[in-house]
């Protein structure tokens, strides 16, 4: 059986950076609503509490009954839920007159406590916190503490239960992961035993028994996400999948033939359905971004439903879902960053059950995947690209001609990164996270062509590095790249006349412009 860490998501921005720190303990976690605790699951060795965007005052605040677990398992909490794990238990949690955020220092902690194993001295940790624990529990006691914060940490003296007022999870907890492999590994037992070979089995396994001799229908994209998933079903499942590529008219220049030759040597069943003549219409004049998406999600289904009629026997559709696609559309907190058109369930009139083997996989660990899967490199190392394509990288209504001088420019981009080659000997290409053109059909710049005064678009160019996706940085690409790449986008693509490149982070920025 193989063993999780549970964490109980209490709203924070981080939580998915706890998630990652414990997978990198080669042990695998599972992110769960605060109020979805699995009581009667017996893998489960280990209990991790978020933090949160409110305050433990506040009425609306998320809150979960801890007798579920604490007594039962090795309890951490962190930030929110180390207040409010006290709050609930008799301590005190007051407001501050200011709020204590950034960089402080361990002036003394506990160096005998499991938690603080191999701790140096003035260790430093990130706070980031509008109340502070002012009194701890009668059963507990402090472990740790800053110049500012008395309770820093706090332990239980009946129970296996840890408390942090900081964040273990981010860079600037510069002992974070240290203090994670104390919990995960020695205070609650993982035998790390989570890893890609791991996986592929495990995930072979559990797709031959949930499908057994039916039929699936996989999406697929081209990208990394979709062609692992097709290859772990094929593993599983062979002649019994069928995959779909849909081609909405919004691919990168040449993509739908590159993506069908892409395949030939993975032995996949691929079906090809140019259906761009639908999506531009149904596009026609839409300029939001959401009903963008949501149009793109909704003519992809009714695709697929046509398609789906024609194999008969068909019982699931299967979707390169990662997890980083589920954060940014569903949200404890009600907030949706983006809808993607493979998140949130089928239509009834689908007839189709939903298989989604990736569903809680960062990019980062899809790509592993696909190297213990022996995938063609090509295909691993390819970059990120949205399901509704370029239609989101189009600022404004979508038309054929936009697309048309979106794909020129981006073409162009992409191809000059996949040849330079860097002062280390690496591809530009394959230092970048997600890179792209964005095509401003919105605004329009003044220019001059020879003697001629022009009046057309600017474009975007934008690449960020990142680990997966959830944070990202502006790539600092080479000024004779970019030089010979603006130069040759506005020589070569009509319609355009302005180059620019986006230096926005991500938060506050999103990867993507819609």
């Amino acid at each position: 059986m193989q063993q999780k860490i549970i964490i109980l998501d209490f709203g924070s921005q981080t939580t998915q950076l706890i998630g990652r720190r414990v997978r990198e303990l080669d042990t695998f976690c599972e992110i769960l609503p605060y109020n979805k605790f699995p009581a009667d699951d017996p893998s489960v060795i280990g209990v991790i509490l978020s933090g949160s965007p409110y305050s433990v005052h506040d009425p609306q605040a998320f809150r979960v009954d801890l007798s579920q677990f604490v007594g039962r398992l090795p309890v951490l909490g962190i930030c929110y839920g180390a207040q409010f794990i006290s709050h609930s238990n008799g301590g005190k949690v007051e407001r501050t007159n200011t709020r204590e955020y950034g960089r402080a220092n361990l002036q003394s902690f506990d160096a005998t406590n499991p938690l603080f194993k191999g701790f140096e001295p003035n260790s430093q940790v990130w706070m980031s916190h509008g109340d502070t624990i002012t009194a701890i529990p009668s059963d507990c006691h402090v472990i740790a503490s800053t110049a500012d914060v008395k309770y820093a940490a706090y332990a239980s003296s009946q129970n296996p239960l840890w408390a942090v007022q900081f964040h273990p999870e981010v860079f600037h907890t510069t002992q974070g992961k240290q203090l994670l492999r104390n919990f995960v590994v020695d205070i609650c037992g993982s035998r790390q035993e989570w890893s890609p070979a791991s996986f592929v089995e495990t995930t072979v396994a559990e797709l031959k028994a949930q499908l057994g001799n039916d039929r699936v229908i996989l999406g697929l994209s081209g990208g990394v996400d979709s062609s692992v998933c097709a290859t772990l079903l094929n593993r599983a499942i062979g002649k019994n999948l069928t995959c779909i590529f849909v081609d909405h008219g919004m691919l990168r220049k040449n993509e739908f033939q590159k993506v069908m030759d892409a395949y030939q040597g993975l032995g996949l069943n691929v079906i090809g359905v140019d259906a761009s003549e639908k999506f531009f219409a149904d596009l026609k004049g839409v300029t939001d971004p959401e009903q963008k998406r949501k149009i793109i999600g909704r003519d992809f289904v009714e695709v697929f439903n046509a398609e789906a009629k024609k194999i008969t026997d068909a019982k699931w559709l299967a979707q390169g879902t990662i997890y980083p696609d589920r954060i940014e559309s569903l949200s404890i907190t009600g907030m949706v960053i983006k809808s993607h058109h493979n998140v949130g369930g089928l239509p009834k009139e689908m007839h189709l059950q939903l298989c989604e083997p990736l569903k809680w996989l960062f990019k980062d660990e899809v790509r592993r995947v696909g190297y213990q899967l022996q995938m063609p490199e090509r295909l691993i190392k390819r970059h990120p690209f949205p399901g509704p394509g370029l239609a989101v990288r189009i600022l404004g209504d979508i038309t054929p001609e936009k697309v048309r001088i979106l794909q020129d420019a981006d073409d162009i981009y992409i191809e000059s990164m996949l040849q330079y080659v860097c002062e280390d000997g690496e591809l530009l290409y394959d230092k970048i996270w997600q890179a792209g053109a964005v095509l401003l059909s919105t605004v329009r710049s003044v220019g001059v062509m020879g003697d001629e005064r022009t009046y057309e678009h600017p474009v975007a160019l934008r690449a960020v590095t990142s680990t997966d996706a959830m944070t990202a940085d502006w790539a600092h690409l080479p000024y004779d790249f970019m030089a010979k790449v603006s130069n040759e986008i506005i020589n070569k693509v009509r319609g355009v006349n302005r180059v620019c490149y986006d230096i926005s982070s991500k938060p506050p920025s999103t990867i993507e412009w819609e």
